[in-house]
């Protein structure tokens, strides 16, 4: 029986062309499967069997657990302490052995032993498959639509399968079984059965590898994709950037009459690209982002991470776009939160901050109007600036001389001295489960303190304006922290 048993082996490595050991190890699971059989709860079984003789040899093991933790499953495990009296030795995570009569092959059901060995010998097969297919580094899987499942698509290409889930599929985008599907290979996860690498066609880096193939030039490294933000199956735009001056970016990705473009469009149902030149000035960047619209002006706050654009109201519309995707799509591409405005808007903005850095300069360096202003006119906004920025800069100054300027230097530093431990007073004052939510860091502690939030629930009162206008968050980032400061108020109901 064990030299039919070897021929067996031989055999099937032969026929599905994999490793010997492949085979072995799924014989030796269909036997331990079948010992189990013979015993009551969860029993770990271990066959042993050798690769040249085919005999083969059955134990039943325990893992080693620390006392502390107690057993789970006292089938198959066994506690440190007893188990050292057993094996002196051993160590908590190793196993004990202990060897039982071997089952006969001839006993084992056929079936049951035939199927585990074939399904061991696919698992194999599609590992071997699946490694061959990543190992040529390809970026777009190209298939055949198979079957739905669940709502995904299941596409094959040659025998390894990929899933497309449908929120990464384009919308209104519908395929039936055996149409040709190109999507993005975004991750590949072995633990999903049948189809374990993941698709998408929604993605942004879906455009760019699109692109990279249908523009050489991207290939060749003489131009550079630099980000790409997409509402897919609408409108998408791509930063680009060349590194020959005489390549130009927009017209070589556009193509002769716009056929690389169109090749790209017509490949995602329609979506329309906007082609932007990359800046390293991120000013340049979000006014070539925010085209077609003209901006009449744009203001850059580094501190936020924010710029304020303002266009004329011909163009405000356009800067914004149907449901606000243009600045939106603009903000994904650059990084950069943009507030769009016309120019009352941005005139009312500038005079509100005129108005609180003039009251601030007023109040806390106890100074006229006038002072006020000239610090203003000279580009000081900060109390910081007043105190450190290089005093021969101030000096510059014609309205100043030398002792008003070392006196406002002074105060400035005074001011920001008593603030600042007034603001660790406030902080003290915050209570230990507020210090303790996941997402807070001690800069926001620090300002939500400043504003009078000093406990949980007072954060989980706020409203997102409010919690963004005092922390100066993202809306996003402010509905994530209330909504983790309210938890606490609905555990334990369903």
């Amino acid at each position: 029986m064990n030299r039919e048993m070897l021929m067996l082996v031989e055999a099937i490595s032969h026929e599905k062309n994999v490793e010997r050991d492949v085979v072995f190890g799924a014989v030796e699971l269909a036997l331990a499967q079948a010992t189990k059989k013979l015993y009551q709860g969860e029993v770990d079984i271990r066959v042993s069997m050798d690769r040249d003789s085919g005999d083969y040899e059955t134990f039943r093991r325990w893992l080693v657990v620390p006392d502390a933790a107690g057993l789970q499953n006292p089938e198959a495990e066994e506690l440190l302490m007893d188990a050292k009296e057993r094996v002196a030795d051993v160590e908590e995570g190793e196993y004990i052995e202990e060897l039982i009569e071997s089952l006969p092959i001839g006993r084992i059901g056929a079936m049951a032993a035939k199927q585990v060995i074939l399904q061991k010998i696919r698992d194999a097969e599609r590992e071997m498959l699946l490694q061959d297919f990543m190992s040529r580094g390809e970026k777009i899987f190209l298939g055949t639509v198979k079957r739905m499942d669940k709502g995904d698509l299941i596409v094959e290409s040659g025998r390894v399968e990929g899933r497309l889930r449908r929120s990464e599929m384009i919308p209104k985008e519908n395929f039936r079984n055996g149409d040709r599907v190109r999507a993005m290979i975004m991750e590949v996860d072995t633990t999903l059965r049948g189809a374990p690498i993941i698709l998408s066609r929604s993605s942004p880096e879906f455009m760019i590898e699109l692109f990279r193939q249908e523009v050489p030039e991207v290939e060749q490294g003489l131009l550079e994709i630099k980000s790409c933000a997409r509402d897919a199956g609408s409108r998408a735009k791509i930063a680009v950037i060349s590194h020959d001056k005489r390549v130009d970016p927009i017209g070589t990705c556009v193509g002769v009459r716009g056929t690389r473009v169109n090749a790209v469009t017509n490949e995602l149902a329609g979506e329309r690209v906007d082609i932007v030149l990359w800046s390293e000035d991120p000013a340049q960047f979000v006014i070539g982002a925010l085209a077609p619209a003209n901006v009449s002006s744009i203001v850059v706050d580094e501190e936020k991470h924010a710029m304020d654009v303002v266009v004329d109201e011909e163009n405000l519309a356009i800067a914004i776009g149907r449901g606000g995707q243009n600045v939106r799509l603009a903000s994904d591409l650059t990084g950069w939160k943009i507030n769009i405005m016309d120019a009352a808007e941005s005139a009312q903005k500038q005079a509100d901050e005129t108005h609180g850095t003039r009251t601030l300069f007023m109040e806390k360096l106890d100074v006229d109007q006038e002072i006020a202003d000239i610090l203003i006119d000279e580009g000081f906004t900060s109390l910081e600036e007043v105190a450190y920025v290089p005093i021969q800069e101030m000096l510059e100054i014609e309205s100043f001389d030398e002792d008003t300027v070392n006196e406002l230097r002074a105060r400035a530093k005074d001011a920001l001295l008593t603030m600042e431990i007034a603001r660790e007073e406030s902080v003290e004052e915050v209570s230990q489960d507020l210090r303790d939510l996941e997402g807070l860091n001690a800069e926001l502690i620090a300002k939500l303190a400043e504003a009078g939030v000093t406990t949980r629930d007072d954060l989980a009162d706020l409203a997102i304006d409010e919690l963004v206008e005092i922390t100066g968050q993202s809306e996003e980032e402010a509905k994530t922290l209330i909504l983790k400061a309210r938890e606490h108020w609905f555990v334990g109901q369903e």
